[in-house]
């Protein structure tokens, strides 16, 4: 079986049940709030946030939701994240709990923060 390529975020959150799709799209609608200048694309087949580089990408599995804001972001917010299985650049939220929306606003105004300051140097 071919593995299925996506084109936008729109396609990719259309390929999971109601309750998913949800859970993608109050992701969408924050980091685009947190990063208005941040120009979505599929990038590792997965939802991107693009600025000045990747800024964040996130994604959908069985049991959870992936969030990927670079090493930095997970070395930044270490002592935030105990509770939530996490290795140097990806993060766990299950879908049994609610999302950490704070925390992710967090992470990813951390991240544009962080890609401004690269463009500055």
């Amino acid at each position: 079986m071919e593995k299925q390529q996506f084109k936008t975020i729109d396609d990719y959150i259309a390929t999971f049940p109601p309750e998913i799709q949800l859970r993608l799209e109050t992701i969408r609608r924050l980091i685009h709030e947190a990063a208005p200048g941040a120009v979505e694309k599929i990038s590792y087949q997965m939802p991107t946030f693009f600025q000045q580089g990747n800024l964040i990408h996130f994604a959908a599995f069985k049991n959870h939701i992936g969030l990927y804001p670079a090493p930095s972001g997970i070395e930044t917010f270490e002592n935030k994240l105990a509770k939530y299985k996490h290795a140097k650049g990806s993060l766990q939220f299950p879908h049994n709990k609610p999302l950490p929306l704070d925390l992710i606003r967090e992470i990813t105004e951390f991240r544009v923060s962080e890609k401004q300051a690269e463009k500055k140097k």
